[in-house]
């Protein structure tokens, strides 16, 4: 076979493996690994007085893949560029061909919205130029953030502590977060109370709960005395129904994912993290070896804030639910759904490359968790194009002595969409209330039971990482490429921290937030960031000046920083320390936790009169089997977690297995979990239980004795015997074929 005459750079090694299947042997497809020309990490890289050029260099340790590409390319007619169809994709497809030193007839740029044989092929047939708009815009966004977080970072370091760093996306981020916090601090609960009854028909059989509702307009009840006050004023009295209202209501289906909805859908639905959902929606758009199918992109690309579908699509959506669930539960045309304001547009929404690739078809095929990210986008994407779901509802007003009690109620007549996917919620859903008898106005009931209840309004909730994705998609804060990313920053630097699944900003985060605030109030400010997307958006559209933008931005800024450097200067801020109730042997005080190069640990405050530090230690749930007291977290010389009783050498207990809240059903002793990432089975380690795991049951890696390594290297060891004695015995056969030479003169030693 000769040498392939063209050459296709993508940038993963699967999804090289994928499209290199659909385009056969004329085509080279090989993988970039991201990025091979970047700003240099040890300096700014920006000349900030010549017009904010760029000083780009390959990247370290890549030099080996450099240089064989430049091979490849040196060899083959034509070298698409085929990374991933947005702005870091167009980038990275530049940075190639500025690196391969390929000229404008020789690169050629193509996009894959989906990696399918169809797609890949038509797009290589109609390959175009590279987009420079969408480059500029890249650069602008990656020379900002290199300027913010290269001359706000030291400032940083000397005002606050050593190793922080600022981010123009993640300040922003981390003020959500902050601000959230302070206003569930400020929150002032409100009373109010609900009043239910238990109404019978009279001379019928049929009961209901109805709720106070008001008089003549809707009224809350805001203490006790307004309820004692509506109690007695029904005290024995009849109730009479005055409206029922019966009503069709139809629901659509939700619209199908972007990307900031499919991390909000797979945290509630899934319990994965935002980083998670896109590492896994990535290998499924990349491909993945499918049963009887070979090498498939399961999914469009999935960095989009588009809600648009392809005609083709949707009709083989419809064609599918007319198959499968029959006429009825299709919605009868295509279902389009609008695209908010400001969303660029450029790629399909997320859905399934192929409909009828099923999720239980290809289940053998995935792992669990792909599997599960398959199956909600599959599931949602059908259902945008199912019939509405219809509910009956019914509403009933009765009134005693002016007050009005309502009782409502709502039964699924037709499932449609749901009868394949229902959108998950961040609050609680609404009741739907009991089912309801037939009443008709001007019926009789009786109260047999009356039930208040005092409440408080609750502050808003922290975010989660879901909602935090879903409030910076809202404002504007950030683009579907960088929500994952910038969410898991903040959580990385320890700017926030998880607490019960939802982010509290630690105390670092709200001392740099509150310095930001007071000194960089521009690169903090939500609008003021907003703005600046739409601005990289102009770029990108052709209507902004890349290099004026950065002017722009830059005059503003250094003056800000110029400033906070005067005004701060001498002053330190000092991050409060969090107070434990671990005692220090030596003074007394109570130790507070500190953060080293090596993570946190305990230390005395009363430093530098006291140096007394210890271990971080977390107190884990349930109870040591041994003798019933607390079980902590500890770690080895070595780094490795294990789980020990908190009496120590005293108790004796220890393991690498991880404690759980849950008891166990037959002993009542704590469960236990293998330790490691991912949802684990609890098991029982009562050896006098009968649900009971042995250790080599529980699913570790075993590690072999030296007479099994022994026992298993045997045949190894008597093959390789084998073949070195037929080997020598070969070798002796073609010795003795051979005639024998003529006796010569011995030769003189030569001596040095």
């Amino acid at each position: 076979m000769g040498t392939p005459e063209n050459l296709v750079i993508v940038e993963s090694p699967s999804k090289a493996k994928t499209i290199g299947k659909y385009l056969g042997p004329n085509y080279l497809v090989k993988a970039s690994m991201g990025h091979l020309r970047d700003l240099p990490k040890s300096k700014m890289g920006v000349d900030l007085e010549h017009d904010f050029t760029p000083q780009y260099i390959p990247v370290r340790g890549k030099e080996a893949l450099i240089k064989e590409l430049k091979a490849d390319a040196s060899k083959a007619k034509t070298v698409y560029l085929a990374t991933d169809p947005d702005r870091e994709g167009e980038a990275i497809s530049w940075h190639l061909k500025e690196l391969l030193n390929l000229p404008d007839g020789k690169a050629r740029r193509v996009t894959f919205n989906e990696i399918t044989e169809k797609v890949v092929k038509e797009s290589i047939r109609h390959p175009r130029d590279i987009d420079y708009c969408l480059v500029d815009a890249q650069q602008a966004r990656r020379i900002l953030d290199r300027i913010v977080g290269y001359e706000l970072s030291p400032l940083l370091w000397k005002k606050v502590r050593r190793g922080l760093s600022a981010g123009r996306v993640q300040s922003v981020a981390t003020r959500l977060v902050v601000d959230r916090e302070n206003e569930i601090r400020a929150f002032q609960p409100k009373e109010y109370w609900t009043l239910d009854v238990t109404l019978n028909r009279l001379g019928k059989p049929g009961s209901f709960v109805a709720r106070y509702w008001g008089e003549e307009k809707k009224r809350e009840l805001e203490n006790e005395a307004q309820t004692l006050a509506v109690m007695a004023d029904i005290d024995g009295k009849e109730f009479t129904v005055t409206n029922v209202k019966k009503a069709e209501k139809k629901r659509s289906s939700a619209p199908p994912f972007t990307t900031s909805t499919l991390q909000q859908e797979a945290s509630r639905k899934l319990g994965f993290t935002p980083k998670k959902t896109m590492m896994i929606a990535q290998q499924l758009y990349e491909g993945v070896d499918v049963e009887g199918e070979g090498t498939t992109g399961l999914i469009t690309y999935m960095r989009t804030d588009s809600l648009r579908l392809s005609d083709e699509a949707m009709d083989a959506a419809a064609d599918f639910i007319r198959s499968r669930y029959g006429s009825l539960y299709y919605y009868g045309s295509h279902h389009v759904f609008k695209t908010k304001a400001g969303a660029q547009d450029a790629h399909e929404a997320i859905r399934p490359s192929h409909v009828e690739l099923e999720p239980e078809r290809v289940r053998g095929s995935l792992t669990t968790d792909q599997y599960k990210l398959y199956k909600l986008i599959w599931s949602r994407f059908l259902a945008t194009q199912m019939a509405n779901a219809v509910f009956d509802t019914v509403s009933i007003d009765t009134e005693c002595a002016g007050h009005i009690f309502r009782a409502s109620h709502q039964s699924l007549r037709f499932a449609g969409f749901i009868a394949v996917y229902e959108e998950g919620r961040d609050d609680e859903d609404e009741a739907v209330g009991s089912p309801l008898p037939e009443l008709a106005a001007g019926e009789k009931a009786v109260s047999t039971k009356t039930e208040k209840e005092q409440h408080f309004t609750q502050p808003p909730a922290r975010y989660t990482e879901a909602t935090l994705v879903k409030a910076m998609e809202e404002k504007g804060v950030g683009r579907p490429s960088t929500y994952a990313a910038t969410v898991s920053t903040i959580e990385d630097r320890e700017y926030v921290e998880k607490q019960d699944k939802r982010l509290a900003p630690t105390p670092l985060g709200e001392i740099v937030t509150g310095l930001m605030l007071e000194r960089f109030n521009d690169i903090i400010d939500v609008e003021f960031t907003a703005n600046m997307e739409s601005r990289l958006d102009d770029v990108e559209a052709g209507k902004q000046n890349w290099k004026d933008l950065l002017a722009d931005f830059y005059q503003g800024f250094s003056k800000e920083l110029s400033d906070a450097e005067t005004a701060l200067e001498g002053v330190h801020l000092k991050v409060p320390e969090e107070e434990t109730d671990e005692v220090c042997e030596l003074c007394g005080r109570k130790m507070v936790i500190k953060t080293g190069r090596f993570g946190k640990f305990l230390a005395c405050p009363g430093y530098p009169e006291c140096k007394n530090t210890k271990p971080l230690v977390e107190r884990m749930p349930g109870r040591c089997p041994k003798c019933g007291s607390g079980i902590l977290k500890r770690k080895s010389k070595k780094g490795y977690a294990y789980y020990a009783c908190e009496r120590g050498a005293e108790c004796g207990f220890m393991t690498w297995d991880v404690p759980t809240a849950e008891d166990c059903p037959e002993c009542g002793q704590t469960l236990f979990k293998k330790s490691g990432k991912g949802r684990m089975k609890p098991f029982c380690i009562n050896e006098h239980c009968s649900r009971f795991l042995p250790e080599d049951q529980r699913g570790y890696y075993k590690k072999k004795t030296e007479s099994e390594s022994a026992e298993a290297a045997a045949p190894a060891e008597k093959a390789a015997a084998k073949q070195t004695a037929a080997a020598k015995a070969a070798s002796k056969k073609a010795a003795a074929k051979k005639p024998a030479a003529k006796k010569s003169a011995p030769k003189k030693e030569i001596k040095a």
